[in-house]
């Protein structure tokens, strides 16, 4: 049976698991991880692999676990990698989804975690550089500054981050806009850094170089 993105994003127990994940992490201080994450992270996987030639399938399976990668949060945010791909290998299933098809993303959910994980796949390397590159200050759920730890200043001072390839050199390029003012560049990959080296092996499995441009300036 032939599993959509939109069927993944209209099954009730998603829904309810992304809202429970969210409501942990706010509780413990985390940035969002809920839908506009997930959205982002599903339609930026996605395009990797399209740019990058890969068919339609690779494509749809890389959105899927793109949109499913953080399901794990709804537990616990430690090993949320291993049973998010576990509670997203289990839903598929229930959905009618094919055992191979189930390991991929199962595969992939499971690796996207710097601190055990790395591209074993073409769609695991694809949802790594799109869930890493997601740095922005819609994600900082607090409003008030003053409350703000290391990660939501740094967060919080990225006012645009597109990543984009570039066909002729062979690289993915990361490239930010930081308010300097709310935190010095340094601070980014002071936070970063784990998450940097885990997209340049990520890229390096595409085949690609990766590069981060932070305020027109490249500093990787």
């Amino acid at each position: 049976m032939e599993i959509t993105l939109e069927d993944v994003k209209n099954n009730e127990e998603v829904e309810q698991l992304i809202i429970t994940a969210q409501k942990q992490l706010d509780v413990l201080g985390y940035t969002e991880h809920s839908h506009r994450h997930l959205n982002i992270v599903s339609q930026r996987a996605g395009e990797i692999l399209r740019e990058l030639g890969y068919g339609e399938d690779r494509i749809k399976l890389a959105e899927i676990a793109g949109y499913l990668h953080d399901l794990g949060n709804a537990i616990n945010r430690k090993d949320h990698a291993h049973t998010g791909a576990i509670l997203a290998d289990r839903i598929l299933k229930d959905m009618g989804m094919n055992v191979k098809d189930r390991c991929d993303i199962m595969m992939a959910i499971g690796n996207h975690d710097e601190n055990s994980g790395t591209a074993v796949s073409d769609i695991s390397a694809a949802i790594i550089l799109a869930d890493k590159s997601d740095a922005h200050r819609s994600r900082v759920s607090k409003t008030n500054k003053s409350l703000f730890d290391k990660h939501d200043r740094v967060n919080y001072a990225v006012t645009d981050a597109k990543l984009r390839i570039d066909q002729e050199e062979r690289k993915i390029i990361l490239d930010l806009t930081i308010d300097t003012k709310m935190c010095p560049v340094l601070d980014y990959f002071e936070i970063f850094m784990d998450r940097t080296m885990m997209s340049k092996h990520a890229a390096k499995y595409l085949g690609l170089w990766f590069e981060v441009v932070i305020n027109d300036t490249n500093l990787l």
